[in-house]
């Protein structure tokens, strides 16, 4: 894990508030694959993260899943980052599982598409679920 460079702050003894923010949740990850997990539980784990560093994070979430042969739980709402790091989606609307199984299907489920945008697949228009498969 590479950490970024910031002209404005030694990197001797510099501790987690120092380090960019992507590194940090990077950095909380790595803490707790301290105790070797099987299962490992991200809560919105992109939150306040820009595009770059939100593409870091996903690929770091991928990598560590495929290397340590680990199971990721992630809660996220960001569409793009759900659909680019799971194999399996389980979509809950109100608390009530609405549909479940591999991202491209969850993608056109319609009940999906009339919870989370308000319109039926006929009424057109582009939509995110849609526009992150091209």
């Amino acid at each position: 894990m590479g950490f970024c460079l910031r002209h404005d702050t030694p990197s001797r003894g510099a501790g987690p508030s120092h380090h960019c923010y992507g590194e940090q949740r990077r950095l909380e990850i790595a803490r707790a694959l301290a105790s070797d997990p099987k299962l490992l539980l991200l809560d919105e784990p992109t939150a306040g993260m820009n595009s770059q560093e939100t593409k870091a994070l996903m690929q770091f979430i991928r990598d560590i899943r495929n290397r340590l042969d680990l199971t990721v739980l992630l809660i996220e709402h960001d569409m793009r980052v759900v659909m680019g790091i799971s194999d399996q989606v389980t979509v809950l609307d109100h608390g009530r599982k609405i549909s479940e199984g591999a991202p491209e299907a969850v993608r056109k489920d319609p009940g999906v598409i009339e919870a989370y945008l308000g319109k039926r697949i006929g009424s057109g228009g582009a939509h995110p679920l849609r526009e992150q498969a091209r």
